[in-house]
C-alpha cells in the first residue's frame, strides 16, 4: 500500500509514509481507514514521511486533504506535524500545505531529514 502508517501510542505519534506514486484516493482511504482504527488514541502528533513519494501533489489535491484532516477531528485531533520532503518541489507544496492545514496542527513544519523532523516532535511534545 502506497500509504501506510503505525500508531506509537506511549508517544502519541503516527508515522505516516507515502511510499512510490500516491493517488488522492489513497491518501483519502488512508483517513477513513485512521478514524475507524480502534487503537488509535484520540490525540497525536504526526511524522510525515514523503521521503519515498515519486508523485507530486497539486495544490487543489492538497486543500482536499486538509479536509479530509478536519473530517475526523471529532475522532482524532492533530498537535505538532512534522513533514519530511528531501525533493525541492515536493517541499515547495509541503510549505503550502501548512498554510492550507494551518487549523488541523497545534503547529507544522516542513524538514529534509527525518532526524530533524524526530528532533523538532520532540522538542514540541515537551512543550504541551
Amino acid at each position: 500500500m502506497p500509504v501506510t502508517y503505525h500508531i506509537d501510542k506511549v508517544r502519541r505519534l503516527i508515522r505516516t509514509r507515502c511510499i512510490g506514486d500516491v493517488i488522492l484516493d489513497e491518501v483519502v482511504g488512508h483517513f477513513q481507514e485512521l478514524e475507524r482504527d480502534s487503537d488509535c488514541p484520540d490525540r497525536l502528533d504526526v511524522l510525515l514521511d514523503l521521503s519515498e513519494l515519486t508523485s507530486l501533489p497539486k495544490a487543489n489535491q492538497l486543500r482536499t486533504i486538509s479536509y479530509q484532516i478536519g473530517s475526523i477531528r471529532e475522532r482524532v485531533r492533530f498537535n505538532a506535524c512534522a513533514i519530511v520532503a528531501c525533493k525541492d518541489v515536493l517541499f515547495g507544496m509541503m510549505r503550502m500545505f501548512e498554510i492550507f492545514a494551518a487549523e488541523q496542527f497545534r503547529m507544522t513544519c516542513v524538514f529534509r531529514e527525518v532526524g530533524e523532523a524526530e528532533t523538532w516532535l520532540t522538542s514540541q511534545s515537551s512543550r504541551t
